[in-house]
This record gives C-alpha cells, structure tokens and sequence, in this order.
C-alpha cells in the first residue's frame, strides 16, 4: 500500500469543501497531480497544493492507498466522502460530512468530528475517537435513504439525530446520546453504551436500538415485552426488550408483525 501524507500549511479562512482527499481520487496519482486536485473555499475553486504539502504518491488502485492528513483540518468538509476502498487516517478535528456517502474502506479519525458524519453510507468502517455531532449515519436533508450497510463506531459522545432513516449497518456510540435516536429507522443496528435522552426510536418500524444507561423520557408508543440475555458488543447481560413504535404500521412476515425493538440494560 503506497501512503499519502497531506499537511495543512495554509488554513482556510472560510469552510474548504474538498471531496478530493480520498484514495478513489489519489489512486493512480503523483504527488504533483494530487496537489493539482480542486478544492472550493466559499465559491471559489483553487487547488488542494493551496492548503496542503503534499508527500508520496498513491498506490495503483483505492485499496493500494492509504491518506493520513496532519494539521488542524477542523474546517475541511467532505474528507473521505464517497471512498470505496483504501485508507484515511485523520489525525486531529474533522469538519461535516466526514465519511459520507462512505462504500467501503476505512476511515479513522483520531479527534472529533462536526455534523452528517457518515450520511448515507453503504460500506466501510469509519471509526472517530473523540465525539461526533448531529445527524451521524442519518439521511441526507430531504432524502429518506439514511445509513444502508458498514459500521460507525464512536468512542465519544454523539448528538442529536442519529441514524435516521437508517436501514441498515450499525452504529455504536461508547458514550451518550443527544435526542431523537432512530428516527424513522427502518433496520440496522444502533448501540447507546452511555446514556439517551428522550425520543429514542419515534416513527421506528423495523431494526434494533440498544441503550445501556439511563433513558430520560421513554416514547409512549412503546410496550415493554421481555427480558432477555442477549451479548451486544461483548456486553454479556441482561436487557429489557421494549416494541414499537405502536404509532406506526409495521410490515409482515411469515404472518408475524415485524416491530423496531428497543432493549435497555437491566
């Protein structure tokens, strides 16, 4: 695997949108050619040589590059948007959109991230140490397609909206949750190891919501049905299993009525 290393040296005054820096765009690239890559400050379109030095080149194919990105880079959107293979390691701040649109590879981010953070995404492993803002792993604004496949993992804390409109993949988030967990979830996998707040799952007809603390204010339209031994994430425990939300139609199958369930740790 052939290693890029981008180093911010000249930071942004406005939010620089720059969807180039993944390995599908350096794949097949010189150092030379990927400084050449665009990037847009506010409306304006200059190259990523602009903000970045830019060492190595990358390797013949997605999966043959790996980008580590060194700097403050707390206002540089888009890093890693739409990757289908190969590597990015952030080493500090991410700003939005961070892994969107994300097919395939792996993303690491060793500080926090800003908003939209893996919308939309369909493969990959995006993995931030520090804590991720509003709307991770949830629907583009107007859309109803959130996380499909692939797993966030966040071993902070999260905001508000996450996984709406999920269908599928996973998300776990080591420390708390802000409200409105799930919204509208229609499938896949989301772990709260901290606590939630209120509205947890509204408008959720199909899926799994795992929290292992507290829940501030349980949605009315959930119905407590059993406890259960379940391993989640390897916890071991026991979890009370509620269904819902009632407030919804919930699909068949094989005569059964599929439910979102929501199980909390006991």
């Amino acid at each position: 695997m052939e290693t890029v290393t981008l180093t911010m040296k000249n930071p942004p005054v406005l939010m620089l949108e720059a969807d180039h820096i993944s390995p599908d765009a350096f794949a097949g690239k010189t150092a030379a050619e990927i400084a050449a890559l665009h990037a847009y400050e506010g409306r304006e379109q200059f190259t990523l040589g602009k903000y970045f030095d830019v060492a190595g080149n990358g390797g013949k194919t997605a999966a043959e590059t790996k980008i580590v990105v060194k700097g403050d880079v707390s206002r540089v959107k888009y890093i890693g948007m739409k990757m289908t293979a190969g590597e990015v390691v952030v080493e500090n701040n991410a700003d939005m959109y961070t892994g969107a649109w994300m097919q395939g590879g792996k993303l690491l981010v060793k500080g926090s991230v800003d908003a939209f953070t893996g919308i939309g995404m369909i493969g990959g492993e995006l993995t931030i140490e520090g804590n991720a803002g509003n709307y991770l792993g949830a629907a583009y604004r107007g859309d109803w397609r959130g996380m499909q496949g692939g797993v966030i993992r966040v071993k902070g804390n999260a905001g508000s909206d996450i996984g709406t409109f999920m269908n599928g993949g996973t998300i776990i988030v080591e420390g708390n949750a802000d409200v409105h967990v799930g919204t509208h979830q229609e499938g896949g996998k989301i772990i709260v190891k901290g606590n939630g707040k209120s509205k947890i799952g509204g408008q959720m007809v199909e899926g799994e919501i795992y929290v292992f603390g507290t829940i501030d204010v349980m949605m009315p339209g959930y119905k407590y049905v059993q406890d259960e031994e379940l391993e989640v994430d390897g916890y071991k425990g026991r979890f009370a299993l509620y269904h819902g939300d009632l407030g919804e139609r919930h699909p068949k199958r094989k005569g059964q009525i599929v439910y979102g369930k929501l199980y909390q740790k006991i």
